[in-house]
């Protein structure tokens, strides 16, 4: 358990650092404008690049992977979608943040120094995998959701060209392409890059964390709506066994991918809930409830899940085969 404690506190510890600090000092929001623009455009590619290029280029071809990961995203988007469709009468815009509130992973701030911590190198592409794919999902789904629950007209065409443009532009899934490519043609950037992506990619997981504590702190937690423990237990528990279901019954991964998939999906809401909540200007209080709340659950769950896969405690296949 100590072992556990040492690998999983240094995460959570950046994470509540964070938090205090905002907390004590109330910077303006707009100064963390610079650090997040850090991490999305400078640090977190470098890293997704570094993960990806070294690895051979077979195993970035998994589909079945990349078909059980996101289908299990999908079915647990479907049924936050259904649970916030019953609690606020069919109104598809809050039910879309909620069901983004169930399904959305914090997979770029605290998926892969975790796993990489965790599970070691063969995490690398399990996890970009998951990255890339997810967020293909998400960013899909969201738009069309929103477009069909606005009053105006649907602008079918519009939102296809604002869908496709938010996966290919993302400079995750751009770092990922060009890593594709590297691993195809084995290129190995000269050693002054080299150590330039070195630098970049060590930097990208505590000034995540240490950001998302403190992004965390300017969120004001306002009333507990009544579905938001229901997402919750979806998005922290029951993504999880999902995930591990449906692995199991397609079978034949290795131990490091079927645990990063798990661990994947356990870690809690991700900070763009609140950002498409801000941006669409719906469901925004709760969701910034929801991450808050969510993150601070995580602490127990995610570590009671890291002592399950560390320890080996955790069948990898569920049916035994």
């Amino acid at each position: 358990m100590l072992n556990v404690l040492n690998l999983a506190l240094p995460f959570f510890g950046l994470i509540v650092l964070g938090f205090f600090c905002g907390k004590i000092k109330r910077l303006p929001e707009s100064g963390l404008a610079w650090m997040n623009f850090y991490i999305v455009y400078v640090a977190l590619p470098p890293l997704f690049f570094r993960l990806i290029a070294a690895t051979p280029f077979e195993e970035l071809q998994n589909w079945w992977f990349v078909i059980g990961t996101t289908l299990s995203t999908y079915l647990v988007f479907v049924l936050s979608l259904g649970i916030g469709l019953a609690f606020y009468k069919g109104d598809l815009r809050p039910a879309t943040i909620q069901a983004v509130l169930g399904a959305y992973s914090n997979i770029g701030y605290m998926g892969p120094g975790l796993t990489l911590a965790a599970l070691g190198p063969k995490a690398a592409v399990p996890t970009a995998l998951i990255f890339v794919f997810d967020n293909a999902l998400l960013f899909s789904l969201i738009p069309f959701l929103m477009a069909l629950g606005a009053s105006e007209k649907l602008d079918v065409w519009g939102t296809m060209k604002l869908v496709v443009w938010r996966i290919v532009s993302h400079p995750f899934n751009i770092a990922t392409f060009i890593a594709v490519l590297a691993a195809y043609f084995q290129y190995h950037p000269p050693a002054a890059i080299d150590t330039m992506i070195t630098y970049l990619k060590n930097s990208a997981a505590p000034v995540a964390l240490f950001a998302l504590g403190v992004t965390v702190a300017s969120r004001d937690m306002g009333k507990v709506p009544r579905e938001l423990p229901i997402h919750l237990f979806i998005k922290l528990i029951l993504h999880p066994l999902i995930v591990w279901v449906l692995l199991s019954l397609i079978g034949g991964f290795e131990r490091e991918w079927v645990y990063t998939a798990i661990l994947m999906a356990a870690l809690p809401p991700a900070l763009n809930v609140f950002v498409v909540a801000r941006q669409y200007d719906v469901y925004i209080e709760n969701a910034s409830t929801g991450i808050l709340i969510g993150t601070l659950v995580s602490i127990i769950t995610v570590t009671g899940l890291l002592y399950l896969l560390t320890t080996n405690a955790l069948p990898l296949n569920l049916f035994g085969r």
